[in-house]
């Protein structure tokens, strides 16, 4: 009788724990549809406020990845109310406290992942410290910067990192630390040193400030460190987790496929098992997110592809210019690798 009492009671506490997290899930879902509006955080990354990351502003890439998923969840006419913070400690407190449901990209690193209220999707931008050069300099590689200078906001990850990867790589080299970020950008344009290093984000969005003379300066695909960006979310909602997490997979798979802005409608007409589930043509996948079956259609007539986005906002025609590099699909020699849909 005792095992038998103690086997219901295991089997009570199951099911009140299972009904609570019935309950909590597609909480977030539904304060989003009752409002009509996804709140989203940007990190528009201002170094003076941040010692930990050196991300550039990439605010068109976030509003595209805002914008997935609001139609995701509330259709093609989806609204989103952005809010901007100076750095990701910001943004994360506002993560926690509720004021976002989102943020669009976070540094998905050892001190953010281990925190047991944040979770992250797959990267969907694989940013990396790297080095800012002046090409008429004959620099080629991080090897041509032995004996030189190299700048950096000191007191920050970014000089921790340097320092390692220099010291790995057996290149004496002379450091030159600056508190602000304007100061550190003459001393480059007026070659007091060779090199600035930040993340490709950071420096592709300074390369922009320095206009004509931008022609000259090339960021080398050489990683100091790693620094992947994934959407971010809160873990107290695994539904709304698996909504966010499968919105990326979906932007993934539709570039994997080929399928596009331009081609959606033809592309429903596929054979293809993978192509009728993602677009719902093939119905009942939809009901797992507690979502319709043309969620993922109607993202990628919203914004495209995730190849669409990138290129538009980070790649070739955006101002930043960043080479797809990690960011290109598996097939490629890139990172992207969508899961199954099945």
């Amino acid at each position: 009788m005792g095992r038998i009492s103690a086997l219901l009671l295991l089997l009570i506490a199951g099911l009140t724990i299972g009904t609570k997290a019935t309950a909590n899930a597609g909480s977030t879902l539904d304060k989003i549809k009752a409002a009509g509006s996804l709140p989203c955080g940007i990190n528009t990354e201002q170094p003076e406020y941040s010692t930990q990351d050196a991300h550039g502003n990439h605010g068109a890439f976030d509003l595209d990845i805002c914008k997935a998923v609001a139609v995701a969840v509330l259709g093609p006419n989806a609204k989103f109310t952005v809010k901007p913070f100076r750095d990701e400690q910001e943004a994360l407190q506002a993560l926690k406290a509720g004021e976002i449901a989102l943020l669009a990209t976070g540094s998905s690193n050892y001190m953010n992942t281990t925190n047991a209220g944040f979770g992250f999707a797959r990267p969907i931008f694989y940013d990396y410290q790297g080095f800012l050069v002046n090409k008429t300099m004959g620099i080629r590689s991080p090897k041509d910067l032995a004996g030189k200078k190299i700048c950096f906001l000191g007191g920050t990850e970014i000089e921790i990192q340097l320092q390692g990867y220099m010291k790995r790589e057996k290149i004496d080299w002379l450091p030159f630390s600056f508190q602000e970020e304007g100061e550190m950008e003459a001393a480059f344009i007026t070659r007091n040193c060779a090199a600035i290093t930040a993340d490709a984000s950071q420096l592709a969005y300074e390369r922009i400030a320095f206009k004509d003379l931008a022609r000259d300066f090339e960021i080398l695909p050489d990683v100091v460190a790693k620094d992947p960006l994934a959407p971010t979310y809160r873990l107290d909602d695994p539904q709304w987790a698996a909504i966010v997490d499968w919105t990326v997979e979906a932007l993934i798979q539709a570039e994997e496929s080929g399928a596009t802005q331009a081609n959606l409608a033809e592309m429903k007409k596929s054979g293809d098992p993978v192509i009728q589930r993602l677009l719902g043509v093939q119905h009942g996948y939809g009901q797992y997110l507690l979502l319709d079956d043309a969620w993922a259609a109607r993202v990628i007539e919203a914004v495209g592809n995730y190849g669409e986005i990138f290129e538009r906002d980070l790649g070739a025609q955006s101002v930043m210019k960043l080479p797809r590099g990690p960011n290109g699909l598996w097939t490629q020699g890139g990172l992207m690798y969508a899961l199954p849909v099945r």
